[in-house]
């Protein structure tokens, strides 16, 4: 019978094992640190914005991409008024140097970019757009809280109706169309996150679910792991996400392969300049960003750590 109990308590021990939601850091990413981590991209707008996306030594050199100590900062220009039909406002687009599988992504987010026409991104992409999977952990247009997260597959990948998450569904589960959510704290996006003086944003993505949660800087139920940036996290501990993509009726395995890490600003497009009148911005989004550099000036990432766990 001991022999038994003990077996018994083996297999217990290892389901226990198996199921916990520890990681060690293997990255973690401040100040000058991005400069080396992330490669700025050069390249026309996937999504069809009126900007134009330069490279590090011009981002460096115009204080659009700026790096000291624990701050990092990624900015439009703000003083330019543009010619018709000439180049778009002059922004920044980094993609990691190095892709993640199953992992956790923690960043610590001072200040993101706020003002109509603007569509700032956090998010996470994988290669043969859309086979390799697209996990937005921040998005949004127009500076219209709150967040929405959203997964972007092939075909063949489906959310649930209902699901533990304490975000909003919205629009389609069908994930190949974009299947989002959106947070249910108003401080999570544009201004009314950065009067808060911002928060942490956190992605964990396994075989089994992809979830994203966010804490204000004021907000008291913070783990301590996120706010402190330990060398090890238990997401376990970290309740309810606020979107939650479960299995269920997706293959993440075979619908995700190994991710970049993708951080840009990009003005009016296929969603900002959709929605640009509807969300009370004006009639005109192009001739917005063409004529008022100053409408901008709050246009700016400021990132006090990014940290990946493995």
């Amino acid at each position: 019978m001991p022999t038994v109990l003990l077996q018994i308590f083996a297999v217990a021990i290892l389901a226990v094992a198996s199921n916990a939601a520890t990681y060690s850091v293997t990255d973690s990413i401040s100040g000058t640190g991005f400069l080396s981590a992330f490669s700025h991209e050069s390249i026309p707008d996937p999504t069809n914005g009126r900007v134009n996306y330069v490279t590090q030594s011009v981002a460096l050199a115009k204080n659009l991409t700026f790096a000291s100590g624990n701050t990092f900062i990624l900015r439009a220009d703000h003083t330019t008024v543009l010619r018709p039909g000439g180049p778009g406002r002059d922004s920044v687009r980094v993609l990691s140097k190095k892709k993640y599988s199953t992992h956790v992504v923690v960043m610590d987010i001072r200040h993101m970019p706020e003002g109509c026409a603007t569509w700032p991104a956090a998010w996470e992409v994988g290669a043969n757009w859309p086979n390799g999977g697209e996990v937005d952990i921040v998005e949004g247009v127009n500076n219209v809280s709150p967040n929405q997260a959203t997964l972007h597959t092939s075909s063949g990948c489906v959310m649930p109706a209902k699901r533990d998450q304490t975000g909003t569904t919205v629009g389609t589960t069908d994930c190949n169309g974009g299947c989002g959510v959106r947070c249910n704290k108003v401080n999570s996006y544009a201004s009314g996150f950065n009067k808060a003086g911002g928060g942490w944003y956190a992605m964990e993505r396994t075989n089994s679910a992809i979830k994203v949660w966010f804490w204000s800087r004021t907000d008291g139920s913070v783990p301590s792991d996120v706010r402190n940036g330990t060398p090890s996290i238990n997401t376990s501990n970290w309740g309810t996400p606020f979107a939650n993509f479960p299995n269920t009726s997706c293959d993440i395995s075979s619908h995700f392969g190994p991710h970049n890490i993708v951080i840009n600003l990009t003005f009016c497009g296929d969603w900002a300049g959709n929605t640009f009148s509807s969300q009370g911005c004006g009639s005109d989004c192009i001739g917005f960003v063409n004529n008022n550099p100053s409408a901008f000036t709050k246009a700016y990432w400021d990132f006090a750590a990014l940290r990946v766990y493995q």
